[in-house]
């Protein structure tokens, strides 16, 4: 049974925003089912093993960078179940192993048999010297959705709990001001943005806590040159594409406004004057894992006649790096970089 008011919230719409947070994280929401994040979707961690040995090589250059300080945070949000904060620990040398610590920020609580090195936690440490990594995280920070109505007024669009919608009040406040700053919609009917504020504020708070060290975020994203007509809002179930419905039987997710996240971060104080950072950066998981080593060149194929068990195994670790970095794929995620008080160590 619901109360009277939820009912009528049901009847009326909600915001995308409140609607997908419901969906996702409340009791019973998508993300808190057992099957995990991977049971509906594959990502990088989840397509190989490659991804998480690129990032502890990452890890590594930010020891560096660092003077290899006493303790070395990993801090891995929107951890799922823990896969690749696991597979970076287990991927670090000996001596960096020795002085990392592991946390993974999920709502979601932690499963059984995870590493105990590994600290789960709702939210990330309070100070952080290390490396962030936020791998398809702010993807899924839930976001309202802005329409333009016949008049060329962009309105907030409601939705029910079986994915109808309809056109609410004008946007206004601060959102509009996100939208005539990041997403300018033209008077154009049936034109669409999603207001992408929440995951501004999200980052800017992620990054705030670093006291030193490197905060990268990873997504399917756009800039302002290439912001696509009719947003990017979907769902997924099951390892397929499907229509978004706030119900919790799916995922829920659009692409993120990656250079409006790299702005918020000095205009909500998170980098404190104290602290020297670098410019964040965009580029590519493409040119990011090139970087990093992996590059899915193929083995030689003289190594078939001395080692044959060897070339099939640099053969298949060449088909996993292909897949992360192909156009049109997992190589065209986009890598938001945010050094604090440190050189960008991928530069």
């Amino acid at each position: 049974m619901t109360d009277g008011a939820t009912a009528e919230s049901i009847r009326a719409g909600r915001g995308w925003r409140e609607a997908t947070e419901e969906a996702l994280y409340g009791p019973g929401g998508f993300y808190r089912r057992p099957e995990g994040p991977a049971g509906h979707f594959r990502t990088s961690v989840h397509a190989s093993g490659l991804f998480a040995g690129a990032v502890a090589r990452l890890l590594c250059r930010v020891d560096e960078a660092l003077g290899r300080p006493p303790a070395l945070d990993f801090v891995d949000m929107g951890a799922g179940r823990g896969e690749l904060v696991a597979g970076v620990l287990a991927a670090l040398p000996a001596d960096v192993a020795a002085r990392a610590r592991g946390y993974a920020v999920e709502r979601a609580g932690r499963p059984a048999g995870l590493d105990a090195r590994i600290a789960w936690r709702a939210e990330p440490p309070d100070t952080v010297t290390g490396l962030l990594f936020a791998n398809e995280w702010l993807d899924n920070v839930p976001v309202d959705v802005a329409e333009v109505d016949a008049e060329g007024v962009p309105r907030l669009v409601l939705v029910a709990a079986d994915g109808a919608e309809r056109l609410g009040e004008p946007v206004s406040g601060a959102d509009a001001d996100w939208l005539a700053r990041w997403w300018p919609l033209p008077r154009e009917r049936g034109l669409r943005a999603e207001i992408g504020r929440p995951r501004d504020e999200a980052w800017a708070s992620a990054v705030g806590r670093v006291e030193r060290g490197l905060a990268v975020a990873v997504d399917y994203a756009h800039t302002a040159r290439e912001r696509p007509p009719f947003g990017t809002l979907t769902g997924f179930r099951e390892g397929r594409e499907t229509a978004p419905v706030p119900d919790g039987s799916c995922d829920i997710t659009a692409h993120v406004a990656l250079d409006a996240c790299a702005a918020a971060c000095e205009a909500h104080g998170a980098l404190s004057a104290a602290r020297t950072f670098p410019a964040a950066r965009l580029l590519t998981q493409r040119a990011a894992l090139h970087a990093l080593d992996v590059t899915g060149a193929r083995p030689q194929l003289a190594l078939a006649s001395t080692d044959p068990a060897g070339y099939v195994r640099a053969l298949a670790r060449a088909g996993e790096a292909a897949e992360l970095t192909a156009p049109g794929g997992l190589g065209d995620f986009r890598w938001l970089l945010q050094p604090v008080g440190v050189p960008d160590p991928l530069a």
